[in-house]
């Protein structure tokens, strides 16, 4: 199973971090990114960009809005990301556990992938998406 560690963090936990050698977090996000590859679960992982770069599309109203970022009243920022494919919520907890990216204001939220065998299978779309898959490698 696959399942997604969403990395938050508040606006205060980001202002803690810009004083750390960056030098030093590489080391120590490696690290942990080593392990998750040695246990051969390590599907993907990503830090994102500032969210003052990016835009928010609000599907609210028609048209949707577009609004730049930085975003007004954010109590959480989604940071970056990992995909593991481990046997259980669990294992995904356990990994979660291990971050080295930790302190006040620093959370990770777990979510399981859906796959695309949980739909249904004679969906026309479903079908193109599955070969689009199969063509590409991912299945």
């Amino acid at each position: 199973m696959k399942y997604m560690l969403i990395m938050r963090a508040t606006d205060d936990a980001y202002a803690a971090y810009a004083d750390v050698d960056i030098e030093q977090m590489i080391e120590t996000v490696g690290r942990f990114n080593q392990e998750l590859i040695r246990a051969g679960v390590l599907v993907a992982a990503e830090g994102l960009g500032d969210a003052s770069e990016g835009v928010v599309v609000d599907y609210s109203s028609e048209p949707p809005v577009v609004t730049d970022g930085p975003y007004g009243e954010t109590k959480e920022l989604f940071g970056g990301f990992y995909i593991l494919n481990v046997a259980s919520k669990e294992e995904a907890v356990e990994w979660a556990r291990r971050s080295p990216l930790t302190g006040a204001g620093l959370k990770t939220e777990i979510r399981r992938v859906t796959t695309i065998d949980e739909f249904p299978q004679d969906n026309e779309w479903i079908k193109k998406e599955r070969a689009w898959r199969e063509s590409t490698g991912q299945l």
